[in-house]
């Protein structure tokens, strides 16, 4: 079913305002359009760890929260204002460890000031050039997920079939809305993806404002679903990508690559660029999440009372399994993905 070029509104889901960032709750939409209300920084830090935003949106919360931190350090002196900046990154930083997106937002922010041209410079300084540098973050992120978007669109046939897991954010809309410039027509599966369900809720009602009518599985049937011919090509996103080609995401991917291997469907990651502090899969931290969460779907328990859970929010997928990674410069082989940053990257 083709779309109707519409933008979503998770798209637009972290405003920044006179007195705060109000954030869009996706943990209950699309049933309820809540907005969480942040007064501070840490009140940004504390509604990321709390999953309030996810995919994208910590990204787009931490330029916000970073904001902020200059907005309450306005009255600090020259030194005191940057230490303070600082110590806001680090802790937006240390909300989601794994995805790497949070800290290039907060390092090219300090970049922009206190570590840069603004070094020195009191609080009152700060305040319009920490907002100016966060909107250019912003900016330079929508436009390398519409460039990444081109090049998956461009792999991508004429009524593909598409598996999805876990919630894509920007990169699948720019996919979507590049396919559709391209005139062609997709079909989407996705998986249901425990325990936010944010493929049934934030993929699925994404691709339904859309314009389309996607498929949702639980996760345990992707195996399954490839092998009764569901979907012809597997499609991802990523927390972060090694020099070296693993990746990185919501954990169920993993089954999703080996699932993928052995029906013989192509396995497409998406990825703005590797991670060049990231060498080697050694290098990540994966987060791990109280297990409790696991007991729960939705805010109501799904399992037996005197159960534990066991949470890794993240895997790990080898390059062996990965057909492509889809930066915004190209598509390249895992093992060769370092090559986005060459002058005329090898695709």
């Amino acid at each position: 079913m083709s779309g109707t070029g519409n933008t979503p509104i998770l798209a637009d889901s972290v405003r920044t305002t006179d007195d705060g960032v109000d954030i869009l709750d996706r943990r209950v939409y699309p049933f309820d359009r809540k907005w969480v209300h942040c007064a501070t920084m840490e009140d940004v830090a504390v509604a990321i760890e709390q999953m309030v935003t996810q995919s994208s949106g910590p990204l787009f919360a931490t330029t916000a929260g970073m904001t902020l931190a200059a907005r309450e350090a306005r009255d600090a002196g020259p030194g005191a204002a940057a230490e303070r900046l600082r110590a806001a990154g680090r802790r937006l930083i240390a909300t989601r460890p794994t995805n790497n997106h949070i800290r290039d937002a907060v390092n090219a922010i300090l970049a922009a000031t206190v570590d840069g041209p603004l070094a020195g410079a009191p609080g009152a300084e700060l305040v319009d050039a920490v907002a100016k540098a966060a909107a250019e973050h912003d900016a330079g992120y929508r436009a390398g997920s519409l460039a990444l978007g081109r090049h998956a669109a461009g792999l991508l046939e004429d009524g593909a079939r598409v598996l999805t897991h876990c919630w894509g954010d920007a990169y699948l809309i720019g996919t979507v809305q590049a396919a559709e410039a391209m005139g062609k027509r997709l079909e989407f599966v996705c998986t249901e993806t425990r325990p936010y369900l944010q493929g049934a809720r934030l993929t699925a009602a994404t691709l339904v404002e859309m314009g389309y009518r996607p498929t949702v599985i639980t996760d345990g049937m992707v195996p399954s679903a490839l092998a009764n011919g569901l979907a012809d090509v597997a499609l991802v996103a990523s927390d972060r990508v090694t020099m070296d080609g693993h990746v990185v995401n919501k954990v169920g991917t993993l089954a999703v690559a080996l699932a993928a291997q052995a029906f013989g469907v192509p396995m497409y990651v998406l990825s703005h660029a590797p991670d060049p502090l990231s060498p080697r899969i050694e290098d990540v931290e994966i987060e791990h999440r109280d297990g409790d969460e696991v007991l729960h779907v939705l805010g109501t328990r799904s399992a037996a009372e005197g159960t534990r859970g066991y949470y890794p929010a993240f895997d790990a997928t080898p390059p062996h399994l990965v057909t492509r990674i889809i930066t915004e410069r190209g598509a390249f082989e895992p093992a060769r993905v370092s090559d986005h940053f060459e002058e005329n990257p090898a695709r």
